[in-house]
């Protein structure tokens, strides 16, 4: 049975309508011609980000997200997705947009790395953004907006 599940660490978060999220997420996958296994999105905190980062990474950098790829069948998605939550707050201020927008625009980013897209180079970054801007419209569809 395909699932996504949302998880904390280290922080309280509780993500808004979690189902219609679900089924977004759910519809993105398969409209990029993959298929859902298993996808947990763990929110967490800046310092627990930060640990994973290091420990698996070795990066030492705070991040908004990581993205964990644990599929071992060619379009078939298995994955743990870290978020930082502190990140989407900041983030969300940045861009002058509000928390639960900012915290969708990540979620799509990271299922949009497990889709095959990159976001390391000018022309990629460039189809990474359309590709969440395209996602994130749809939302609508699941009355999210």
């Amino acid at each position: 049975m395909p699932a996504i599940s949302f998880f904390t660490e280290s922080i309280s978060f509780n993500l808004p309508q979690k189902l219609k999220v679900k089924k977004w997420i759910k519809a993105t996958i398969e409209t990029e011609g993959y298929k859902l296994q298993e996808l947990n999105f763990i929110f967490c905190s800046d310092e627990y980000l930060l640990g994973i980062n290091q420990q698996y990474l070795n990066h030492d950098t705070y991040t908004d997200i990581i993205t964990f790829d644990n599929s071992e069948e060619e379009k078939k998605i298995v994955s743990d997705i870290f978020i930082s939550i502190e990140r989407v707050k900041e983030n969300a201020k940045s861009f002058k947009t509000n928390d639960f927008d900012e915290v969708c625009r990540i979620m799509i980013h990271g299922t949009l790395h497990l889709l095959g897209y990159k976001d390391k180079g000018k022309v990629a970054k460039t189809l990474m953004t359309q590709k969440e801007d395209e996602y994130l419209g749809c939302r609508n569809k699941f009355d999210m907006v």
